[in-house]
């Protein structure tokens, strides 16, 4: 052994070294453990101190006849984790609007029913700055001639077809002189039944809200809510009882764990809940349930769902309306397409027989020229129904298109309903006659519902 082995031998050899190298990276760990807890602590302190609740609640009930619609009185509280924090309340027939007056509309008064999907319940932003209220206050300043109400009739998911059991429960009690039917482009998948099946995990014949279905002769006529839900009580057992079965998700065991680790954070951490919801908008979270999965055990369970089924590479659930924008729809897609048409051939007889006009608002997400758009034009103008685009009003008025909706929600913010508003002031403004109209001479065909 030389000297310089000797010297290597009494500094420690190797072991020393990797010893060293432990000792550093262990400091270095527990000093970016120290960090992450330390900014985990800050973000807690702060999304504590400036986010007002945690957790979403809508409470909801059934009427029969009408289907599910929001608890009358009840508050309702709705955030997507990062633009809003939205406190509302139901009013008596259980939507997110003022409470209706008691009496009868006075005959001079030029009222507007606005009904919808989401965009009209707007969970999103204060019932003062939904579209109708603030409809309302521009026709009192600018057409304070045609004396101008308004009223909105809103639940997130649901259909015209859904729609129309409000209309005659509801709002045509209010003796509507113009009623706009809110259209977005997944209307299309939500007046079908087996499309609405697919998204809400329900049994296509056990639905709980005013469906259509086809006769025996091809005609369509109109589905009551399944009354198997009218006891509100047990309402959250029947909507499990009546679920399709789905085979089990192949989704890894580790994402499992990542998923539940994620919500048990969100319950109770604010900080986790916003990185949840950042997850969420950046698609970034593990494995959900693709159409495949649902389009297989709506197969087994309705073998007649087949030729729809297949007529389409199913993948993302939320691209479902897509199929509708073909410029050639198979034939499975044309039939379901036919539900649409019904719906709002329906809203169109119920408007000539109560002396009302009808009209059409399109979202800012539907322009002209997209075969979605397009589509609901050509049905719409075969109906004689009049078309308002919201993005060309956008557009017109030098506004942004991105600053009608929030940074991660595809909903309107204030500035959103405040043009759609403009755009329904604009149309008063271009046919004041719509104030004018009377019944027709077939207007009890239909009949009146108290």
């Amino acid at each position: 052994m030389g000297p310089s082995d000797a010297r290597y031998v009494r500094r420690g050899g190797p072991g020393r070294r990797v010893r060293r190298v432990l000792r550093v990276a262990g400091w270095n760990a527990l000093l970016i453990a120290a960090g992450l807890g330390l900014l985990a602590v800050a973000g807690e302190i702060w999304f504590r101190s400036t986010v007002p609740f945690l957790a979403k609640r809508v409470p909801g009930a059934f009427v029969p006849g009408v289907g599910y619609i929001g608890k009358p009185g009840a508050e309702a509280r709705w955030t997507d984790g990062l633009d809003f924090w939205q406190i509302s309340r139901f009013n008596r027939h259980g939507f997110l609007d003022r409470e209706p007056p008691d009496a009868e509309p006075a005959a001079v008064t030029c009222h507007v029913t606005v009904i919808g999907d989401s965009f009209v319940e707007a969970r999103e932003v204060p019932i003062a700055d939904k579209l109708h209220v603030r409809l309302e206050a521009l026709a009192a300043q600018r057409l304070s001639r045609l004396n101008v109400t308004t009223s909105a009739f809103g639940r997130w998911f649901s259909g015209q077809l859904n729609q129309l059991a409000w209309y005659d429960e509801f709002a045509r009690n209010r003796a509507p002189k113009l009623v706009v039917l809110v259209f977005h482009w997944n209307d299309y998948v939500e007046n079908s039944p087996l499309l609405t099946a697919l998204l809400t995990l329900r049994d296509p014949d056990r639905l709980p809200d005013m469906m259509a279905e086809r006769t025996a002769d091809g005609a369509y006529r109109l589905r009551p809510p399944s009354p198997e839900y009218e006891d509100d009580a047990t309402l959250r057992s029947k909507r499990a009882r009546y679920r399709l079965l789905y085979p089990p998700p192949p989704r890894p065991r580790i994402m499992r764990y990542v998923r539940v680790g994620m919500n048990r954070a969100a319950r109770w951490s604010h900080f986790g809940a916003w990185l949840d919801a950042k997850a969420r908008a950046m698609r970034l979270t593990p494995w959900r349930m693709s159409l495949f999965v649902r389009a297989a055990a709506l197969r087994q369970e309705h073998p007649e769902a087949g030729p729809l089924l297949d007529s389409w590479p199913w993948t993302d659930p939320d691209r479902m309306h897509e199929p509708f924008g073909a410029e050639w729809l198979p034939p499975p897609f044309a039939a379901e397409l036919q539900y649409t048409i019904f719906a709002l051939d329906q809203f169109r007889q119920r408007a000539d027989r109560d002396g009302a006009s009808l009209a059409i608002l399109a979202t800012h997400h539907l322009r002209p020229g997209d075969p979605l758009f397009d589509r609901m034009r050509a049905i719409a103008g075969d109906l004689e129904i009049p078309v308002i685009s919201l993005y060309d009003h956008i557009v017109r008025q030098g506004g942004r298109i991105r600053d009608a909706h929030w940074r991660h929600d595809d909903h309107w913010t204030p500035a959103g309903h405040q043009w759609a508003a403009e755009a329904l002031l604009e149309h008063l403004s271009l046919h004041p006659d719509v104030c004018m109209r009377g019944p027709s001479s077939d207007a009890d065909t239909l009949g009146r519902r108290r």
